[in-house]
C-alpha cells in the first residue's frame, strides 16, 4: 500500500509529470532535463529523487554524470501509472515546448558524437599506414551489411549501387535519364553484377512494387527532385514494414551557382525540414544531422536523415 501511495503522490505534481514524459522518450541527464524544462537543477534533482523513491524512475552512472530513465517493470500497476502520466503530461501547457526542446537536446547530443567522429576521422591521414585507406574501410563496413534488398533512388550511373551490390541480395537503381541507365546497366553487366538492376523512372514515383524493399537510399538526389516531400512519401510506400530510409543531401546553403553548374533545383535542406518530411510521411525513429563539411569554398555540408517504417 505504501508503494501505491508513493506513486500517486509522485503523479500528483505537474513538473514530475513533465519529467516522466521526457524520460519515457529518452534517457536524460539532469543537465539535459534542465536545458529542456528551464527549471533549476536543484528542483529537478528533488523531483527525480521522489520519482526514484516511488519506483517510477531508475538511474545509471556514466563517469561523473547520472542518466535517468523510466524504471523497467512488469508490474501491471506500475505500467498503468506510467501510461497515466503520459496521458496527463500531454494535457500540460508545456508539453509541446518540452517536446521541441527534447528534439533539440538530442540533436546536440548527436552533434557532439559527430564532432568526436570528425576528430577521429581528421587523424586518419596524419600518418601513413600501409594498406590503410577509406576505400579499404568502406569495403570492410560493406561486409557488415546483412543480405538486403535496396532501392537506390536517383542513382545516377550507379556508383553507390555497384558498391551495395557487392554485398546486398539485390539492388534496384532508379534514374530518370535513359542514357545514364543504359551506361550503368552496361557497367553492371561488365562487372558481372547480376543482382543489380537499373530501371528508368522518377524518384518521386519509382517503378518499384509497394512494400518490396528493405532499404531506400536517396544519395544527393532530393535536391534534384521537383517535389522532395513526394519522393520521401514514395520511399515509405515501397519499403517493407520495418524497413529504413537513408537520405544524404546538402545542408541548406546560398551558393546560387549550383543551379547552373549542377542542375540543382533546391539549395539543400535544413535538418528540421528533413525531419518534418520524414515524420509526416509516417517514418519513426527519425534522425537528421550534419555528417560532413567540405574544406574548400563554398563549404558544402552534408546532412544524413534516417527513419524507419513501422513494423
Amino acid at each position: 500500500m505504501a508503494q501505491t501511495l508513493k506513486s500517486l503522490r509522485a503523479l500528483a505534481d505537474p513538473t514530475r509529470l513533465r519529467i516522466l514524459a521526457l524520460l519515457d522518450r529518452a534517457e536524460l541527464s539532469v543537465h539535459e532535463l534542465q536545458q529542456i524544462t528551464t527549471l533549476v537543477q536543484s528542483r529537478i534533482s528533488t523531483h527525480l529523487a521522489l520519482l526514484q523513491d516511488a519506483g517510477l524512475v531508475q538511474s545509471r552512472r556514466d563517469g561523473k554524470r547520472a542518466f535517468y530513465r523510466i524504471a523497467m517493470s512488469e508490474d501491471p500497476h506500475r505500467v498503468e501509472n506510467i501510461q497515466l502520466a503520459r496521458r496527463a503530461a500531454a494535457e500540460l501547457p508545456e508539453h509541446d515546448t518540452d517536446a521541441a526542446n527534447l528534439r533539440r537536446v538530442l540533436a546536440q547530443r548527436e552533434n557532439q558524437a559527430q564532432l568526436l567522429f570528425n576528430q577521429i576521422a581528421g587523424r586518419f591521414d596524419r600518418s601513413y599506414g600501409p594498406g590503410r585507406s577509406w576505400q579499404a574501410f568502406g569495403q570492410l563496413l560493406l561486409r557488415l551489411l546483412p543480405p538486403l534488398t535496396v532501392a537506390d533512388l536517383g542513382s545516377g550511373e550507379g556508383l553507390l549501387s555497384e558498391l551495395l551490390a557487392l554485398r546486398c541480395r539485390s539492388v534496384i537503381a532508379v534514374d530518370n535519364s535513359e542514357k545514364i541507365i543504359a551506361f550503368g546497366a552496361a557497367k553492371a553487366r561488365k562487372a558481372g553484377l547480376t543482382n543489380l538492376e537499373f530501371r528508368l523512372g522518377d524518384l518521386e514515383s519509382p517503378p518499384i512494387d509497394p512494400a518490396s524493399v528493405d532499404v531506400v537510399v536517396l544519395s544527393q538526389a532530393l535536391h534534384h527532385a521537383q517535389n522532395p516531400e513526394r519522393a520521401i512519401r514514395s520511399a515509405h510506400l515501397i519499403l517493407k514494414p520495418g524497413g529504413s530510409l537513408l537520405a544524404l543531401d546538402l545542408l541548406r546553403h546560398s551558393f546560387e551557382q549550383a543551379r547552373q553548374l549542377y542542375g540543382d533545383r533546391w539549395l539543400g535542406f535544413t535538418e528540421i525540414e528533413l525531419t518534418r518530411w520524414l515524420e509526416d510521411a509516417g517514418f519513426q525513429n527519425v534522425e537528421a544531422s550534419v555528417v560532413a563539411r567540405e574544406e574548400q569554398p563554398p563549404h558544402f555540408q552534408t546532412v544524413l536523415a534516417m527513419g524507419r517504417k513501422q513494423g
